[in-house]
């Protein structure tokens, strides 16, 4: 169950109020890191908050997990979807906060993540969006990623691979208003629509940065960034491309070109040693 916690709020000006926050967490089949997502949310203590959960059909415990938590969600659902981005598309339809985000379901919030987030909202409401810093973890809590970011403008966002604006997803919130004129997430993109997404909000819109961890991400076997990794570079050549950047899609792949010769250079000279070339050999039967 979740606790009440006493988290001092921040002070605002006089006859100001938080804006309301809509989180959606998209999942499937994440049942063992779940409910260290859904608490991250709700222990935020955050005032104004709707925290809303698409799960795909999942058969794990997830289910469980989501029904123990009911009474603090404004929407769940689980049933089959035709992926994250639509996932993430039909949690949105059911939100009305002023501040829009999603947290997939092996991310977390650090303390006070809402809060400051909101607050820096708040002195600015013309921006698009309000993002800070992010870490990914391994599974022995190692920071393995940290974000350094620059400022985001459509032009550092071309540089994603390159030490652009790699900014992680789960630090950053976006208004209702940008959703509204730059949504919903192409759901035929499934590792870099956040791309795509913050691509076409930078053309409208300025997005304001914090100094400050915000949110955690998992780095695990399961993890789709992970276990298809190489997939999420054909993702960004197609963003390239849709908003007519042909001369930074060509440099992914490029550079995708040049790891490929990179291995196959290995290869050959691994395929050299006898010892090694009968172990190929034998490896390539087995997978027959």
């Amino acid at each position: 169950m979740v606790s009440r916690v006493q988290i001092p709020f921040p002070e605002l000006p006089p006859g100001q109020s938080w804006p309301k926050i809509s989180i959606v967490t998209p999942s499937f089949n994440q049942g063992p890191y779940l409910e260290k997502t859904i608490r991250s949310v709700l222990l935020q203590g955050y005032p104004n908050l709707e925290y809303i959960i698409i799960d795909g059909g999942s058969a794990d415990q997830s289910v469980e997990i989501i029904k123990r938590y009911e009474p603090w969600l404004t929407y769940w659902v689980s049933e089959k979807d035709r992926g994250q981005s639509h996932a993430i598309n039909k949690g949105f339809k059911h939100a009305t906060g002023e501040l829009l985000g999603w947290l997939n379901s092996d991310d977390w919030y650090t303390e006070g993540a809402l809060f400051n987030l909101a607050s820096e909202y708040i002195k600015d409401p013309s921006v698009g969006g309000v993002f800070g810093l992010g870490h990914i973890v391994d599974s022995y809590g190692k920071v393995v990623f940290e974000t350094k970011i620059p400022e985001v403008t459509p032009e550092n966002l071309f540089e994603w691979f390159t030490g652009g604006a790699e900014f992680m997803q789960p630090s950053c919130l976006f208004t209702r208003q940008a959703w509204l004129e730059c949504g919903p997430l192409a759901e035929d993109l499934h590792y870099a629509m956040d791309l795509d997404l913050w691509i076409k909000i930078s053309k409208k819109y300025k997005f304001k940065k914090i100094n400050q961890l915000l949110s955690i991400s998992l780095r695990h076997e399961r993890a789709k960034t992970l276990a298809f990794a190489e997939f999420s570079y054909i993702d960004v050549v197609i963003v390239y491309t849709r908003h007519g950047r042909y001369d930074k899609a060509r440099e992914v792949l490029e550079r995708q070109a040049d790891r490929l010769l990179k291995y196959k250079r290995e290869y050959e000279v691994v395929g050299k040693i006898p010892l090694l070339r009968k172990f190929l050999k034998i490896m390539e039967r087995l997978s027959r």
